[in-house]
């Protein structure tokens, strides 16, 4: 009998093919952060039941853009850019689970398939998308410096709609990169049955954050978010901008080598 190989498929004997590789999986990048607030309302109906508000501040959003190079432990991703350079634009809320505040991605489109397979086994709810955020570099004029007055623009759009817009400005060195997405994460890994009306075949809520961080100088600015909605896609409706709370970016690099079972409604603990 064939034994086939591979983290998540499609399986092969040797594992190769496999659209994600084993953990664990180390990222280096940079995240452009606009945080603002909404009605603690709208955050609340993207919560399920086992959640709730976080106690300070609820109606909190942060909308990150990251722009990731990836690999795993053997780094040879590193030499093949596309199966590890990707970005990403997202919404984090933070919420509370049995009297402990995280921070929660509730939104999230990525460029590439290997990121949608590892954010669907994490839990984060990834669909693909188009997006953009600039890049600053040390030399020429044809990009911004991690400095005061430093200007980034980045745009996010799926199916052909543009979905959201921002500016930050730099205004100067920053102790935090905003206080959203600070929190480990909560997310719930889902897949229903396949006999329809059958409830879930997986329904687990898990808990994780990096290891090995490597942070860089956070900056905070001035900042503008416009969000859109279109017929699949909703963050305009779903988290509306009602005040803009600052815009912020860091580099950061960080290793995902898995999280913690909080619950499990398939298979109690």
């Amino acid at each position: 009998m064939t034994d086939l190989r591979g983290f998540l498929p499609p399986l092969s004997p040797s594992g190769a093919s496999a659209l994600v590789p084993e953990m664990p999986w180390h990222y280096s990048g940079t995240l452009l952060t606009v945080e603002y607030r909404t009605d603690p309302a709208n955050v609340r109906s993207l919560l399920p039941d086992d959640l709730d508000l976080a106690p300070e501040d609820p109606g909190a959003v942060a909308f990150i853009w990251a722009d990731w190079q990836s690999c795993s432990a053997g780094g040879a991703e590193l030499l093949d850019p596309s199966r590890s350079q990707y970005l990403e634009a997202f919404a984090v809320v933070r919420c509370a689970y049995q009297g402990t505040t995280y921070s929660r991605c509730v939104l999230i489109w990525v460029t590439t398939d290997f990121a949608i397979g590892r954010g669907w086994f994490q839990g984060y709810p990834k669909k693909l998308g188009s997006v953009y955020v600039t890049r600053p570099y040390s030399h020429g004029k044809a990009a911004p410096r991690i400095a005061a007055g430093g200007t980034f623009g980045a745009s996010l759009a799926a199916y052909d709609h543009r979905l959201a817009t921002a500016r930050v400005t730099l205004r100067e060195p920053s102790d935090t990169n905003g206080f959203v997405n600070g929190h480990p994460m909560v997310h719930h890994r889902l897949m229903p049955s396949l006999t329809p009306g059958a409830g879930m075949s997986l329904s687990q809520v898990v808990t994780m954050g990096g290891v090995d961080a490597d942070l860089g100088q956070p900056w905070v600015g001035d900042a503008e978010l416009s969000l859109a909605d279109s017929p699949w896609d909703e963050p305009a409706s779903l988290l509306p901008v009602d005040e803009v709370i600052a815009g912020y970016y860091r580099e950061v690099g960080v290793t995902f080598a898995g999280g913690s079972l909080l619950s499990d409604a398939s298979r109690p603990i």
